[in-house]
């Protein structure tokens, strides 16, 4: 009967394995599969335009539109603000080219990428924290989708309104029965997206960044002729100065890097699809910046006119609450043009969610657990998550949730530090890519146990210099003044310590495969079988390559095989 049992549980464990090598060994089928494995030629064919429409699509989304809004909140004057979001982007497409080149030069994504600093077994953890972020950010992206459903319904039937259909949810739950209705929706209608693999999914992205810019300029005209005028932040001036004004616009230029931090550290999961580097490089530096400042300019003036639109009511710096009251105020043809943009807006939505949340989860969970996991399982193992978190619960307290997710940078820039220490400073370009899917502890990156203590003491201390300022942010309690300065600045202190430390600890205690001159040779980098070969050449190979030296009877051996 035991027999039996075994028997079943291994032909249902073979039956939900994914397609692998064959030839692997127990140890490498935890650490490989056909996803995680470096990209052969014929996948790779994400041209420079590619990446184009990619960042011009992921900037059209609701977070984006309003990135401006807290800072103008804040004190600052709109074109301050404005000048905040392009030093942060800029900043942040150099931060997103410096670890994008780690993929489209050796065509491997994150996971495998943390593997050559943190360890073949260490890497898990920065992963761990990746994959988590990705689910909860994509049930919180997915919401706000659900609210452009939500207006899309609402602009044919008018009686699809929160406020008079009967609601089943507490009034403290964050949500009512119309809004989550339109929240599963746009969810359920995501699915398929989730299908199709990364390699073709760019035309996802084509579409989106047509589509979705027009209707941003059509809203920015609509704003602007019902205004009559640009409105009355354009003419405000800053409302505080001095050294407020200094920290304020600091904290801007930062809160727009954050808003970047997990497209840092994950940009290898889409590079590494680059038909050349440069692809990926001069494409993503210009696009990112330019992108992101226009869909901010357009956000600005719209809430700005808005508040001439409706006089005597604050700016209206949600681009979807001010859709709702054009429905409530207007006719057939103003409901039209809301359900337009209102459909755009969810493309937005959707390509921002498949791009940042749904293919990071997954490549990160086909790392975690290889040999049942592939990027589309994860994917809806992502999208099941989202949807189980009940992510309008979180928004119940929104201005916090966003200090918390904005305040997770600190973590992901000491894993970004210590991956870009590694790869140009450390190892100079050079990476052996075979051996990043070895898990014998003769591999240069198996480390201590298969985890690199280095990395993990510069990834600490990344965090330290951040901690004590990232508990006042998130707990509004009293910290000293030091700490809330240094916090103002807490992804370049993060992201400078932990590569810093990464690489003075690598000085003083070297580590094996590395290159005195900068050397890539990621050009010869094609479909790798990753099987161990049998014999003494391939044993007697391995062992140079990690610089042990063979004595007389071991090369008299090698030479007669």
């Amino acid at each position: 009967m035991e027999r039996l049992y075994d028997s079943k549980l291994n032909m249902w464990a073979n039956k939900l394995a994914v397609d692998n090598e064959e030839g692997l060994s127990t140890a490498q089928l935890m650490l490989t599969n056909y996803d995680l494995k470096p990209v052969e030629h014929e996948r790779r064919q994400w041209g420079a335009w590619n990446f184009v429409g990619f960042w011009i699509a992921d900037s059209f989304n609701i977070n984006t539109w309003m990135i401006s809004s807290t800072m103008i909140v804040n004190g600052l004057s709109w074109w301050q603000s404005w000048l905040c979001v392009w030093i942060g982007y800029a900043i942040a497409g150099i931060f997103i080219c410096t670890t994008g080149r780690i993929g489209a030069v050796y065509h491997i994504g994150f996971p495998v990428v943390n593997r050559a600093s943190f360890g073949i077994w260490g890497s898990l953890w920065p992963i761990f924290n990746r994959a988590a972020m990705a689910c909860i950010w994509y049930g919180v992206q997915s919401y706000i989708g659900g609210h452009c459903v939500y207006l899309m319904i609402r602009s044919i039937w008018l009686s699809w309104n929160r406020d008079t259909i009967p609601n089943t949810f507490s009034e403290d739950s964050g949500t009512t029965t119309a809004d989550y209705a339109s929240f599963f929706l746009f969810w359920l209608l995501s699915l398929p997206a989730i299908w199709f693999p990364v390699h073709k999914i760019r035309h996802l992205f084509t579409v989106k960044a047509y589509f979705v810019p027009c209707a941003g300029i059509a809203f920015f005209i609509w704003a602007l002729v019902r205004a009559g005028g640009a409105g009355p932040i354009i003419r405000q001036p800053a409302s505080i100065q001095g050294s407020d004004l200094a920290w304020e616009f600091i904290k801007g230029v930062m809160s727009s890097i954050a808003n970047f931090a997990t497209l840092i550290v994950n940009d290898p999961d889409f590079s590494r699809f680059a038909g050349k580097p440069r692809d990926a490089l001069w494409s993503q530096l210009i696009t990112i910046p330019v992108g992101f400042a226009v869909t901010s300019f357009i956000g600005i003036f719209v809430s700005s006119s808005s508040a001439i639109i409706y006089p005597g009511s604050e700016p209206i710096w949600d681009p979807l609450d001010l859709l709702e009251r054009f429905i409530d105020d207007g006719g057939s043809a103003q409901r039209f043009g809301v359900f337009v943009i209102a459909l755009a807006f969810a493309l937005a939505q959707l390509g921002t969610n498949i791009a940042a949340n749904s293919v990071s989860a997954g490549t990160d969970m086909t790392a975690l657990l290889p040999r049942f996991i592939n990027i589309r399982r994860g994917g809806y193992i992502c999208a099941a998550v989202g949807l189980a978190m009940c992510p309008y619960t979180l928004l119940t307290s929104s201005n916090q949730f966003t200090t918390y997710l904005s305040s997770y940078s600190v973590f992901l820039s000491s894993i970004a530090g210590v991956m870009c220490s590694d790869y140009y400073f450390v190892r100079k370009g050079y990476l052996e890519v075979k051996e990043l899917y070895d898990a014998r502890k003769t591999g240069p990156y198996y480390f201590t146990f298969g985890v690199h203590w280095r990395a993990y003491a510069a990834y600490i201390g990344g965090i330290l210099i951040n901690v004590v300022g990232f508990a006042g942010a998130v707990n509004g309690g009293n910290v000293p003044i030091g700490a809330t300065y240094i916090y103002n600045f807490n992804f370049f202190c993060g992201f400078i310590v932990a590569a810093s430390m990464y690489w003075g600890l690598c000085k003083l205690f070297p580590v094996p495969a590395c290159s005195d001159t900068w050397m890539e040779v990621g050009d010869q980098i094609d479909d790798v079988r990753l099987a161990y070969d049998s014999g003494s050449q391939q044993e007697f190979d391995e062992e140079a390559v990690v610089g042990n030296k063979l004595d007389d009877e071991d090369r008299d051996k090698k030479d007669r095989i």
